[in-house]
């Protein structure tokens, strides 16, 4: 070997050396920077006419476990999905209150059975109405802050859809520009390096938003796949849309219909006038902190309030509804019952129960429905899920109905009349058929505090009765919760809680009224629509109101406590997986110490050698 080539092999020795210490450096410089890879250098020798002629750096690279990276964005999208799904639980739970306390909804039930209770035994007793009437405002009080509560939580969820969407726009369009970047070139340096772990950094936090998948392409580049294989990033970024409604109402659901949809949905923006792919519709989104906030908006938040609405609808139902038997009635050879339905509201039914030619005991529910709209009625329209549900529109007379009832039900064999006024006659098939009709009846809602019974308008509606009406809008138990309040007519005589009757009058101690409130609030038996989520479509629950507001809350509280169980387990899986990360990818300040070393020593030795050229030439030159 020459001098020339020795010297060119002593300062290329350098320069290399000079790069890892710059590079070493930077690692110490950032063993506290979050999200910074560890870097190292590749070397390979440099050669000429088959002679090696010194050392040249061939790339920087990053020491990264990109399986054990993949892992953790997956679990880290979990775990964000986790942690947002039990911090509103634990809101939530707060709305409900804790059991026994005294802003339990529990509580403000027990407060008004107890004061039904000591009315019952004292219905002469002026303190003892006041007291019902007083734990009545409290309790419909409580359920119109509950219903605020609710929608509150629900109203942050969309808001707070709307900023992580606007986080995840941010994160896609750096990832897309730094691609763009990196795509200008195959170099594997210290530029690069750096790129990509920032552009990691927003991979990172989109990933915690919603889950993705991350495929490597040519040049450093990557492309990111949500679910459904839907390409979110690439060299260019797509951007998403959320049509935010602000403050929501009990009313304001998702749809896939925008005309029905009440809430903001998530699309991908395709621009002025055109409709681009929506991403809740088609469940793209199913993990991260996006999924939870959708779940939480569209199905936890909105179980919650209709299950305080069932408890609003069967106080109400309970009190006010009365129902009455049919006459029994035999003519022309044919048996039945008669009934009369002109006291029916939008909402109330008639309740039929036959057997068929097979021998099944059938039932059958007539519903009065004012909103023509909504006909035919769906199944799912009452909590029976074995009773047929016919809509009837009453306004045409009782020739229209018997016609519409008749229509619907076909070749059933059971038979309607009308025999007179607004009697409904319900009749089997006659001597020799195989139906057999068993028991016919009314419910109707009653709105009169003297309408000579125990059932009275406790509660209203805001200002008008319950009588489960089921219009366009919606069905009348939708945000009832927020609604109810107790009847101002007893508020401004609340001797009507005894009084029952004008003619006669009712004597003030006459515990009828007391008695069929305190039942109606303890032991009566009532079904609950099984979308709110406490039984089901096959098995609705049945039973008092008490035991359905024990089911719901021992349901909500089982629901946060498994939110919370998930959101610890979650959070243990990701420290695991960030405290392997760390340990191959981050900087080890010891590991580091130990390559400075190294690299001190062949940088003496490079210049050692330089040295001693230095000293050879100035030799031959003084020759």
């Amino acid at each position: 070997m020459g001098l020339g080539q020795a010297l060119t092999s002593a300062v290329s020795g350098l320069r290399v050396t000079q790069s890892a210490l710059s590079i070493i450096s930077g690692n110490i410089a950032n063993a506290e920077t979050p999200g910074y890879i560890k870097k190292s250098v590749s070397q390979v020798s440099a050669a000429s006419a088959n002679i090696t002629i010194g050392v040249r750096l061939s790339a920087v690279n990053r020491e990264l476990d990109t399986y054990l990276q993949s892992q953790l964005r997956s679990e880290s999208s979990g775990g964000s999905y986790a942690s947002t799904l039990s911090s509103y639980f634990e809101r939530l739970q707060a709305v409900f209150g804790q059991p026994g306390s005294d802003n339990a909804l529990a509580t403000a039930y027990s407060n008004f059975t107890t004061a039904a209770q000591t009315l019952s035994t004292s219905p002469d007793s002026s303190s003892a109405r006041f007291g019902v009437l007083s734990a009545g405002q409290a309790l419909a009080q409580h359920l119109n802050a509950m219903t605020g509560d609710i929608q509150s939580l629900r109203s942050q969820a969309e808001l707070e859809i709307s900023d992580t969407v606007a986080q995840a726009n941010n994160a896609m369009a750096q990832i897309a520009a730094i691609n763009q970047q990196l795509g200008q070139t195959n170099v594997q340096d210290a530029t690069s390096a750096v790129l990509r772990d920032k552009r990691d950094g927003y991979i990172d936090q989109l990933s915690q938003i919603m889950n993705i998948k991350v495929v490597p392409t040519s040049n450093n580049k990557v492309n990111i796949f949500g679910g459904a294989g839907v390409q979110l990033v690439g060299d260019t970024a797509v951007t998403l849309k959320f049509d935010a409604k602000g403050s929501l109402s009990p009313n304001s659901v998702w749809d896939a219909d925008p005309a029905k949809r009440g809430v903001g949905t998530i699309v991908i923006d395709s621009g002025a006038n055109v409709q681009g792919l929506d991403l809740v519709a088609n469940k793209v989104i199913q993990s991260g902190k996006l999924a939870s906030l959708l779940q939480m908006r569209d199905q936890v938040l909105t179980q919650a309030q209709a299950q305080t609405d069932q408890i609003a609808a069967a106080m109400s139902s309970a009190l006010s509804n009365k129902t009455v038997g049919g006459t029994a009635v035999a003519t022309a050879g044919q048996n039945g019952f008669d009934v009369d339905i002109g006291s029916l509201k939008d909402g109330n039914t008639v309740n039929i129960s036959y057997t068929d030619s097979t021998g099944a005991t059938k039932t059958l529910t007539i519903v009065r429905v004012d909103d023509k709209r909504v006909l035919p009625l769906p199944a799912t329209a009452t909590a029976d899920a074995n009773d047929r549900v016919v809509g009837v529109d009453f306004s045409q007379g009782m020739a229209s109905v018997l016609t519409q009832i008749q229509n619907a039900l076909g070749s059933s064999g059971v038979k309607f009349y009308n025999p007179s006024g607004t009697t409904l006659r319900v009749m089997d098939d006659g001597v020799g058929g195989q139906i057999d009709v068993s028991a016919v009846s009314a419910t109707s809602t009653v709105t009169s505090l003297t309408g000579g019974s125990g059932e009275l308008p406790f509660f209203l509606d805001g200002t008008r009765a319950y009588t489960g009406a089921i219009t366009a809008d919606g069905p009348q138990s939708a945000g009832l919760a927020g609604r109810i309040a107790v009847n101002p007519g007893l508020l401004n005589d609340p001797t009507r809680l005894v009084v029952f009757n004008t003619s006669p009058l009712t004597d003030t101690a006459d515990a009828t009224r007391p008695n069929f409130i305190l039942g109606r609030l303890t032991t009566a038996v009532m079904d609950y629509a099984p979308q709110a989520g406490v039984g089901t479509e096959s098995a609705p629950f049945s039973g008092t109101i008490a035991s359905y507001l024990q089911e719901m809350l021992s349901q909500q509280g089982e629901d946060a406590a498994n939110a919370d169980s998930l959101n610890q387990g979650q959070q243990v899986v990701v420290n695991s997986l960030q405290q392997k990360f760390t340990s191959t990818s981050g900087v080890n300040i010891d590991e580091e110490m130990a390559n400075l070393l190294q690299l001190q020593t062949a940088y003496g030795a490079n210049a050692r050698v330089l040295s001693t050229i230095k000293d050879m030439i100035d030799m031959l030159l003084n020759l």
